[in-house]
């Protein structure tokens, strides 16, 4: 309560025009979310600043603040306030938690740029078949298009696969300072990419109910193909999982066995899986060119190609649902493809008498 936090001065935050009302309520919901007793006075003492910033913008009640007001006061304050940008978004988090505020558009803001993003949403999920979790990805770009319209064609499957020699991973899990709560997480979360090839929005998704110990065995729901997928847990697995959890355990009501280190608590997102793995690929000491936990994913497919796996089956394991996006990791097998290479004709008379 504010009055334990600002004993003298709580009414100060009490008597806000527009956030006086919630300012104890916050305070109570930034302590059971994981703050600490210091983040959550310095958000409280931003309070004031936060609520002008929000009156400058013509929010006169609690009840005309909306989604897109916040960001752009969020926006606005984060280069020159910051701290007072947090305390927005803690604001932001605490309506949004206790249902005080959509977490959509109002009605009345639907454009026809709205209208057509909805069009292209639904074709690409019936008739390009992404999962939704894919389709919300695509955001407003923060560039002008124009320098993108005359770049040069390129076709499905030209690129080669972003994979890291098996060894090059081994020394970067090797690399995890696995003596702190965050460095047994992540470890935990980038040895289930490198042993499965899972997805970075299936490692997040986990949950105490998919770890079935006595079975040794995870569940996993692929979201991309909408399929279940048993896996066996390795004694290496296993290992990590359980001085994972016993370090870290997910509090109630929070069955996700990966959760946020910092306030406020709650599950990660697929981004904090990316921003993870740079830091560590970073500190590692090893050469990694390749940006995010997915080149994990390319690592093991051939890896596993290199051990003589069945494509059908490394197809089955990385939730493909064509042998043709598996394939696209046969071209990295080079030994396999020098050892089925056609002789060049003339190679021996050019070795003997010169040039024909």
């Amino acid at each position: 309560m504010l009055l334990s936090q600002f004993p003298r001065s709580h009414h100060r935050f009490l008597s806000l025009p527009l956030l006086g009302p919630i300012a104890d309520e916050l305070d109570d919901w930034l302590a059971t979310t994981g703050y600490t007793r210091g983040s959550r006075q310095n958000s409280i003492l931003r309070l004031p600043h936060v609520d002008a910033e929000l009156r400058r913008r013509g929010v006169k009640q609690l009840a005309d603040l909306t989604i897109p007001v916040l960001h752009d006061s969020w926006r606005a304050l984060r280069k020159t306030y910051p701290f007072s940008a947090r305390t927005v978004r803690a604001v932001e988090r605490y309506l949004v938690a206790n249902s005080l505020i959509a977490n959509v558009q109002p009605a009345t803001a639907v454009s026809s740029a709205s209208l057509l993003i909805g069009e292209y949403a639904r074709h690409l999920c019936a008739v390009r078949g992404l999962a939704a979790s894919t389709v919300s990805l695509h955001g407003r770009v923060s560039t002008d298009l124009a320098g993108q319209i005359d770049t040069p064609r390129l076709y499905r499957l030209e690129q080669l696969p972003r994979a890291l020699p098996w060894e090059t991973v081994r020394a970067l899990l090797r690399s995890i300072d696995r003596t702190s709560a965050k460095g047994l997480r992540d470890y935990a979360m980038f040895l289930l990419i490198a042993t499965y090839g899972l997805r970075t929005s299936e490692v997040v998704a986990i949950t105490l109910d998919d770890l079935r110990w006595r079975q040794r065995c995870l569940q996993i729901y692929q979201r991309k193909t909408s399929s279940p997928l048993e896996l066996p847990l390795t004694n290496e697995v296993m290992c990590a999982l359980t001085k994972h959890l016993k370090r870290t355990p997910p509090s109630s009501p929070y069955r996700k066995i990966f959760l946020r280190t910092r306030a406020p608590i709650g599950a990660l997102k697929p981004v904090a899986v990316t921003d993870a793995f740079e830091a560590w690929a970073r500190n590692s000491g090893v050469s990694i060119p390749f940006h995010g936990p997915h080149c994990l994913r390319h690592s093991l497919a051939v890896h596993l190609l290199k051990k003589g796996t069945p494509v059908k089956t490394i197809g089955d394991i990385l939730g493909h649902r064509s042998v043709e996006s598996t394939s696209a990791y046969l071209r990295l097998a080079t030994e396999d493809l020098r050892g089925v290479s056609l002789p060049v004709s003339g190679t021996k008379r050019h070795a003997k008498g010169g040039r024909q």
